[in-house]
Order: C-alpha cells, then structure tokens, then sequence
C-alpha cells in the first residue's frame, strides 16, 4: 500500500502527457459530445411530445445522456493504452519492475476520470448555450460527475482486463463496439424508459448505464430523490470495484501465456 500512491501519481502522469502529445485526439475527444448534443438534440427534439416524457426540453433530457455516452465511448477504449505498451514492449518491462498491478490499473482509471471530467465540462456548457436548465445547480452537475467517474472506472477495468487477454487491438475494438452500442440503447440516455418497450425497461433495471443516467438525471431534477440516488451510486461502486478486482487478476493470465 506505501507504493501504491506514489505509482499510481507517476503512472497517471504518464498517461496524461500521452494524450497531450496528440492534439488532434484531443481536439477529437473534445468535439465528439458537442456534436452528439447538437446532432441529437435537433434530431428527436420533438421526441418529448410522445407520452412518458417528464419534460417538455429535449435537451434536458438529453444532457445528461450524452455525458454517460461520452463515458462509454470513452472508457471502452482505454485498454488501448495497455495495448500499445505490449506492442512496444513496456508491459513485460513493467511486469518485470516492482511496479504495483494495481497502480497501473488505478492509474488508467484516473487517467479516464480526468477526460471525463473535461468532456463533461464540456456537454454541460453546451447544454447551456442551447437552453438547457438544471434546477439541481452545481450539487446535481457534481453528482452526474461522480455517477460518470464511477461507470468511467468500471468500463476502463473492463476495457483493459479485456486487453490484456485479447491482446491485439482489432479485438478490442469489436469488444468495445459490442458492448457500448447495445447498453447505451438499453438505457434512458436518449430515451425516457416508460416510452420503451416493457423488455427493455425491465433490462435497464439491471444496466449500470442506466444507473448513471438516471441518477445524474435525478440529482440535476428541482426535487431530487436522494435515496434513489444514493443506491445508484452504491451500486456503481460495487461494479467498479469488481470490475477493478477482476481486470487487476487479468495481469496474471498476461504473464503465465508469455
């Protein structure tokens, strides 16, 4: 645990000059939510008209969605990174140093938490330009942030256990393709749950996605229910912490096919 800081400081400082030494992925990173919020906030603004709807903006409803998407995109990529030290050969170094498992993984996880935060930043300015209100103030936009953070963390674990099995990143990107596309549409990210069809609904009880949505969605509401909140986020801890455990295990499959 004493090593445990100090690596993860170092390793998440790694990655984070990584990104910045690609402006375009950065310019990429930070343009994609603006034109998921523009593209489909025009798109299905009309949308709130069909019964289920609790609000009569699109784009309030929308917000929201478009952050937890973000997320997903995001995140299932993140065990790119881990990839590219294996083609590089820095992984097997790194295995090879007395560097903690958990510190690369944890620090992988920050490194999703702080693009997150920016592209959250981000939708959340935009959402404003085009009208959007959130009668939760600045606690909801906190709490939407954490709920994002959390399901940030889950999916990078996942995306870098998988990594670090698959190996190639051709695999990974039809890994990641295959789970961020259905669970964003087996969510309330675009559409309100009583407007779906009842199997549906009944899925996205079980989603984390949906967790996230709907609790950011809640803490940003005039009323919000803190309760449901509260076990939302629990729920998303659990998650992350599992999918962390599980992806950290993964370090030992890597190492024994060497």
């Amino acid at each position: 645990m004493t090593t445990l800081a100090p690596h993860t400081g170092y390793l998440t400082g790694r990655l984070l000059m990584a990104t910045l030494r690609q402006p375009a992925f950065v310019v990429i990173m930070l343009i994609q939510p603006m034109i998921w919020l523009l593209l489909f906030g025009q798109l299905f603004k009309r949308i709130t008209e069909l019964p289920g709807f609790a609000t009569g903006s699109y784009i309030d409803f929308l917000t929201p969605g478009v952050v937890v998407m973000t997320v997903l995109f995001t995140s299932g990529w993140a065990g790119m990174a881990f990839i590219d030290d294996m083609e590089r050969g820095v992984m097997d170094r790194m295995l090879a140093s007395p560097v903690s498992r958990g510190a690369m993984m944890l620090a992988s996880v920050l490194n999703q938490a702080v693009t997150i935060a920016v592209q959250g930043i981000v939708v959340v300015l935009v959402g404003l330009a085009l009208g959007a209100s959130f009668p939760g103030g600045l606690p909801g936009v906190l709490v939407m942030f954490l709920a994002s953070v959390l399901l940030a963390a889950a999916f990078s674990c996942l995306s870098n256990g998988m990594a670090l099995i698959v190996r190639t990143s051709e695999s990974l990107i039809g890994f990641s393709t295959m789970l961020t596309l259905p669970l964003s549409f087996l969510s309330s990210a675009m559409m309100a749950r009583e407007a779906a069809p009842e199997w549906i609904r009944t899925v996205s009880s079980y989603n984390p996605v949906d967790w996230t949505v709907v609790a950011s969605r809640e803490a940003l509401s005039a009323d919000p229910d803190w309760g449901a909140v509260l076990v939302r986020l629990g729920g998303l801890f659990v998650v992350a912490v599992v999918t962390g455990f599980i992806a950290t295990r993964a370090f030992r499959a890597y190492q024994k096919s060497l």
